[in-house]
């Protein structure tokens, strides 16, 4: 919107040309965000405190979950509207993948919000059910994949890229449509799986926003992405605003949700952000490199699969506990060391990320 509204008036305030560069509206997109969610948060965990509407917890964990019992939850909905807000001042509103991000942003979060809504102001523990949580995710994932299947950059829009290789292996014409679609129900319900500690997930969704804002920027730079063999794909360069300014809500949140988390995300945070980091691998075309950048998530998603299909083929558990992170709590491992272990182990996967970028 700063960029519409003052940008044209350059030639009577010459500053206002600095609204053409997306590393300033980054960054202040940052910014914006990050003080909108102080702004919004003591308003939020107080109304949730009076009403009483906190999260309940399952006896069959840790018990050292059970002291959460009644803490605020449903905090993504100030992670939502900081990102948007920010997003609508500070991005170009005249760029489809602006609008594209948008759509995940307020979809994903839709889906969270109606399965909070029902397990907090209901009292249904039991919330969305999961056939129409996942109905709503595929088709949200549906829709952002075909409109990239039509708007996409021609040149790019369906091929498939592996890391450390410069040329695509894999033309996937409409195909591409159900892949995209697949893999961004997995990382919004691996993101989901994941928001299991105070602020695990948080931090974790920092760093790979933060890492994908540096692979948009460059993608969308004709002269950077030639240098390093990527493709350029005009207008994807935006979607560095959206990556910086959930990176600027997480920053926020991190502060009222780092143990003791004064308030938990929610479905309507962790099923948004994870559903935005699909987007945003394939609006720049790294669908396979989000599998590196988003490790940590992966892990915890996979644990949870095999868990699973070996109790139902073999009546016998692999993990104590699944997700990961559950594991390593009843291994006798502080929930702080957990966290604090993953984080680590979410950085290396995102410095090994952005190797990839040069090294072929």
């Amino acid at each position: 919107m700063f960029k519409e509204l003052l940008y044209p008036l350059v030639k009577y305030f010459t500053p206002f040309n600095i609204f053409q560069y997306i590393t300033f509206r980054a960054a202040y997109a940052a910014i914006t965000a990050l003080l909108l969610t102080f702004v919004f948060a003591p308003l939020i965990i107080r109304l949730l405190l009076k009403k009483k509407l906190g999260e309940t917890i399952r006896g069959d964990g840790p018990q050292s979950h059970l002291g959460k019992a009644g803490t605020p939850t449903m905090g993504g909905v100030m992670i939502i509207i900081s990102t948007f807000i920010s997003v609508l001042l500070w991005q170009d509103l005249r760029q489809w993948y602006t609008w594209l991000g948008i759509l995940a942003v307020l979809g994903f979060g839709a889906v969270g919000f109606i399965d909070d809504y029902i397990k907090v102001f209901k009292k249904d523990k039991r919330g969305l059910s999961g056939k129409a949580k996942l109905l709503g995710q595929f088709v949200l994932g549906f829709l952002i994949s075909f409109l990239l299947y039509l708007y996409g950059d021609k040149a790019f829009a369906t091929d498939l890229y592996l890391p450390f290789l410069k040329e695509p292996v894999l033309q996937l014409g409409f195909w591409y449509v159900p892949f995209g679609m697949l893999l961004i129900v997995f990382f919004s319900n691996a993101v989901n799986l994941t928001d299991g500690l105070d602020g695990l997930a948080t931090g974790l969704v920092l760093m790979a926003v933060l890492t994908f804002a540096i692979i948009c920027y460059v993608t969308g730079r004709a002269d950077w992405s030639g240098y390093l063999g990527l493709p350029f794909i005009p207008g994807a360069g935006e979607m560095t605003v959206l990556a910086l300014a959930m990176a600027g809500a997480c920053v926020g949140f991190l502060w009222y949700n780092s143990n003791p988390a004064e308030i938990f995300m929610g479905d309507t945070g962790s099923l948004m952000m994870g559903g935005v980091l699909a987007v945003m691998s394939m609006a720049v075309k790294k669908e396979v490199l989000l599998w590196i950048v988003g490790g940590v998530f992966v892990m915890e998603a996979l644990s949870v699969i095999i868990q699973v299909a070996s109790f139902k083929l073999r009546k016998k558990r692999v993990f104590l506990m699944a997700p990961l992170h559950h594991h390593f709590e009843l291994k006798g491992w502080a929930e702080s060391k957990v966290v604090l272990r993953f984080w680590i182990l979410g950085g290396m996967f995102a410095i090994l990320s952005l190797s990839t970028l040069k090294i072929a």
